[in-house]
């Protein structure tokens, strides 16, 4: 296997929405990494796994429609858990609204409040 040096590296991705400070409230409950930086146009998480989670104003913002081509998702987030159930009533109580289309059996796609789509992913078992 050969390594390569890459340029840079990630520690940052960034969700356009229009209200940055209540949905960096909604990834704070689920990821439970609490808020390290908070202003009005950006609000962001503490890193987990070397990779932060921020939010940026765009007031103009339309959420992505998925599955579609016209308004493509472009990115999504998954995060793995032990019990779909469980974690499912979680993030239904918390504020993300369960998609109408499920296209796996390992995991579930959800809408998080400003619309962006996200999957709960059964974590496999550690061998």
């Amino acid at each position: 296997m050969t390594t390569t040096t890459g340029i840079a590296t990630l520690s940052v991705i960034a969700l356009d929405c229009r209200e940055p400070k209540a949905l960096a409230e909604f990834y704070s409950a689920l990821s439970g990494a609490p808020v390290v930086r908070s202003e009005d146009d950006w609000v962001q998480l503490a890193g987990q796994g070397g990779v932060a989670l921020a939010f940026q104003l765009a007031p103009d913002h339309v959420p992505p429609q998925w599955p579609s081509e016209e308004q493509p998702q472009q990115i999504h987030l998954d995060f793995d858990v032990p019990d779909l159930d469980a974690a499912e009533a979680q993030v239904l109580a918390i504020g993300a609204r369960k998609h109408e289309h499920q296209p796996g059996t390992t995991f579930r796609v959800y809408l998080d409040p400003a619309g962006h789509p996200f999957c709960l992913c059964l974590a496999s078992p550690a061998s």
